[in-house]
């Protein structure tokens, strides 16, 4: 389709940029970010550019003189046209004043050629008549589209020096001022945030889970809300509510005002009125809400991806996992449930953000005489034990036990009236432990118990 065609290119505009460095050497710093050795279609071009960026990393001045050592040394000088070529450059272009301007063409160039080379493959994944599993298809033919979007290419081994650099690198953005994007995403609970590492960590598959009614999606709700007060950008997948439900819950728990008396309408001026003001704070919160019902993981990455593309995002909350559709590919539920927990992990790493994920608990806890939750307690498949970073259990021991039991069996100590135990069981990165904090079901909200002392946290074997 395109053999008569020259791929998309703008030699003055490659030209323009390695003169503009060769003339004043500090000009690279300025297109370095968004410039790679790659984008530029011109082989010669593209060995200068290298050169460059050998040179600026070892700190040498990068001019005529020592660009032509460089390409000598790496026997790239004379098949280049040798320092005639280098000299037309600096030629070309009378000032580097305008460098970011031609940088830029350069880019749009190389990113029109990599469209050009995915939409081949894309056209190959459709050609592929054996490959009957269109959510994969499209998900890879995403994948490619997204790679150029993020302008990361395909993987491959990089050196622990790297590592080791970006671990610098973010330790240094999360001790800073500006709130860093890289810095933990925190829930609102300082002694959730303290077991965490003060907070969630970026990559990390966290699980909520619980029996129905204990709360998980109001948790998630809650620890959504208090992400997006300290700025961070929520994305909440809710299979199970709709987008109004939602808005109701954390109007009610914004306000302070109980939501059944939301829902019938019966309410006071006074509250009517922290309603409106309410309104106006959740309204100002990057808080995002998709409630479509019946919707696969692949969906969920793509619409999550869009999202961090076009607005930013920090933190994504799934409620709840059981409900998320396999695609049929699988007839084995458990089989299914393994797939979809790997592709959730896959999603919190690919987009370098905290995915929280709420899941049901199977019914051996109520057939047990201690209800507390177990991880063999996950249900339908053990691979979210194994793929979770972080779980996360809600226990309530007035649920299982009555105030006349509890005082026969526990007569010095204090009935756990609303008592909810946020019960870490697993954390793969820090301590295990209890978070213990007061429910509000009139007010649909968890709340920390400020006068409670801190927890004993003990840590995973490794």
């Amino acid at each position: 389709m395109y053999v008569d065609r020259l791929p998309p290119q703008d030699a003055n505009a490659e030209e323009s940029v390695i003169g503009s460095i060769l003339i004043d050497g500090d000009s690279l710093s300025r297109v370095s970010s968004f410039v790679r050795p790659t984008d530029f279609y011109t082989e010669k071009n593209r060995w200068c550019y290298d050169a460059f960026l050998a040179l600026f990393e070892r700190g040498e001045a990068i001019n005529q003189i020592t660009v032509a050592h460089e390409l000598s040394l790496q026997d790239k000088l004379e098949p280049l046209g040798g320092s005639a070529y280098l000299s037309h450059l600096v030629m070309v272009v009378p000032t580097s004043v305008h460098i970011e301007y031609y940088a830029r063409i350069v880019q749009r160039t190389s990113i029109m050629r990599q469209l050009i080379d995915v939409g081949g493959r894309i056209s190959d994944i459709g050609f592929n008549e054996s490959d009957a599993d269109t959510d994969a298809a499209l998900a890879r033919a995403e994948d490619l589209l997204f790679r150029i979007r993020a302008g990361q290419g395909s993987g491959d081994f990089v050196h622990i020096r790297e590592v080791l650099d970006t671990y610098l690198e973010e330790s240094t953005a999360m001790h800073a001022q500006d709130g860093s994007h890289i810095a933990p995403v925190t829930t609102g609970f300082p002694g959730i945030d303290n077991l965490l590492g003060n907070g969630m960590q970026r990559s990390d598959m966290i699980v909520v889970a619980a029996r129905p009614s204990l709360g998980k999606s109001t948790l998630a709700f809650n620890i959504a809300r208090g992400a997006a007060e300290s700025g961070n950008r929520v994305g909440i997948f809710s299979l199970e509510m709709s987008r109004d439900q939602i808005g109701m819950r954390l109007l009610a728990s914004e306000a302070n005002v109980d939501s059944y008396r939301i829902r019938i309408g019966l309410l006071s001026n006074d509250e009517e009125s922290r309603l409106l003001d309410s309104i106006g704070v959740l309204s100002d919160l990057p808080l995002y809400i998709d409630d479509t019902p019946i919707q696969t993981i692949v969906d969920m990455r793509g619409k999550a991806r869009r999202l961090q593309s076009e607005r930013g995002l920090d933190l994504v909350i799934i409620d709840y996992l059981q409900l998320i559709g396999g695609g049929g590919r699988i007839d084995n539920r458990a089989q299914e449930m393994g797939e979809i927990s790997r592709s959730i992990k896959g999603m919190a790493r690919d987009l370098d953000i905290p995915v929280i994920a709420c899941s049901q608990l199977s019914r051996a806890i109520e057939q047990r005489p201690n209800h507390r939750p177990l991880l063999s307690d996950l249900r339908e498949s053990g691979s979210i034990e194994q793929d979770a970073d972080v779980v996360a259990f809600i226990h309530r021991e007035d649920v299982y036990v009555s105030k006349e039991d509890w005082e026969k069996r526990n007569p010095t100590e204090p009935y756990p009236q609303n008592i909810a135990e946020i019960i870490f069981s697993k954390h793969r990165n820090g301590p295990v432990g209890t978070v213990p904090l007061y429910f509000r079901n009139d007010l649909v909200r968890f709340e920390s118990l400020e006068t409670t002392p801190a927890p004993e946290y003990a840590y995973n074997e490794v």
